[in-house]
């Protein structure tokens, strides 16, 4: 496969993980703005941004209906959903002989309507309402996608860049969730801790899936150990990184660029730390550290993706 087209095929993945990560960030945080007092307003927006990586130009301003809009329609400001949407359409674009035409027709589709006067029509009327019909088109690419594309090395570029924005998204939003509300004492929760709870859990889409596995008793334990290690739940760091180990494995086994020992072993010491850690340790240990440790090994791993399969001399390739 041409590195352009795996360059584009990987970053059209991870825009539109992105955005929907914004989405769910940004949805959870205004309905929990709604029962805070002002003073702590600014507070949970700053918390918001620096779950999204401290974007720049996301200051408070006190104005939540302004800061919300910048965040959904700024086309400018990279970390919006609108600009996150924008280059997935433009890096699909760049290889439309790779997809298949539904594939192209639904981000297509998304992308004009988060462009429409309707879209600002309805942001003012319902900002949830809004932001749940950008994730519905975010769904519906994802699920062509794994229906109408051929599973071959593109199908793998695209898993790969999905599930290393969400392990590095997730990761991020621990660390930052950590020091605040992950080590509050269980006799020290008030009412408001417990919604913050729930919230941190929406915010992966994984309330629901937690209380199948440990019942709806909150456990800021529990609720690290499940984000963390889960190896059934989709959105869980541990089963992303496994994603992203297979389809590197998948791309070598259809007949790309064999990965270097470095990557290979890179993704493996990820997944085997993940795998082979118990919370006991991390509770007991640096478990601020041991997230931050994630994120540092994810972008580890897209530096070596990106020398091996994008940015790699001539003579390298003909060394294969």
């Amino acid at each position: 496969m041409l590195s352009r087209v795996a360059d584009s095929l990987y970053w059209m993945s991870r825009y539109l993980e992105r955005a929907e990560n914004t989405v769910r960030q940004l949805d959870v945080t205004m309905g929990l703005m709604l029962d805070t007092n002002s003073a702590n307003l600014e507070a949970q927006w700053q918390r918001m941004v620096a779950a999204l990586g401290r974007p720049t130009g996301m200051t408070w301003n006190g104005s939540l209906h302004e800061m919300t809009h910048k965040l959904v329609f700024d086309q400018l400001d990279p970390s919006s959903i609108t600009f996150c949407v924008s280059a997935a359409r433009e890096n699909a674009r760049q290889v439309r002989e790779e997809i298949s035409t539904e594939q192209w027709q639904r981000l297509n589709r998304l992308f004009h309507q988060i462009h429409s006067p309707n879209a600002q029509a309805q942001f003012r009327s319902s900002v949830s309402d809004m932001l749940a019909s950008v994730v519905d088109g975010i769904y519906l690419f994802k699920g062509t996608t794994d229906t109408t594309m051929i599973h071959g090395q593109g199908w793998q570029f695209i898993r790969l860049g999905r599930y290393l924005e969400r392990a590095y998204a997730t990761a991020t939003l621990l660390e930052v969730f950590q020091p605040d509300l992950l080590q509050q004492p269980a006799e020290e929760r008030t009412g408001h801790l417990y919604l913050e709870l729930v919230g941190l859990l929406r915010r992966c889409t994984s309330f629901e899936a937690y209380c199948q596995v440990y019942t709806a008793d909150l456990s800021t334990d529990r609720i690290l150990e499940f984000l963390l290690f889960n190896r059934d739940f989709p959105h869980a760091i541990c089963y992303c990184v496994d994603g992203a180990r297979q389809a590197i494995e998948a791309i070598q086994e259809s007949g790309g660029r064999r990965a270097p020992e470095e990557l290979i072993a890179g993704i493996g010491k990820l997944h085997s730390m993940l795998i082979f850690t118990s919370i006991g340790e991390i509770l007991a240990g640096d478990s601020a550290g041991f997230l931050h440790n994630i994120r540092a090994q994810c972008l580890r791993i897209h530096e070596l993706i990106y020398r091996n399969y994008v940015q790699y001399s001539i003579q390298s390739a003909l060394a294969v």
